[in-house]
């Protein structure tokens, strides 16, 4: 079963969805789309729970 992370979830103004097999894929993606995307270099750590939070089965 697949781990999804809406980045609208999150509370960005964003239709980005990532999907992986494990919730560390989904994280390591979402970082790279928030570097890429949302210039944000690392995902604060204040806001980890949140976006962990937010990651769920497919």
């Amino acid at each position: 079963m697949s781990k999804v992370l809406k980045c609208r979830d999150v509370g960005l103004d964003c239709d980005y969805v990532v999907r992986a097999e494990s919730e560390q894929e989904v994280m390591t993606k979402a970082a790279e789309h928030a570097r890429n995307d949302h210039g944000i270099d690392e995902i604060p750590k204040e806001m980890l729970p949140q976006v962990k939070a937010a990651i769920h089965d497919e």
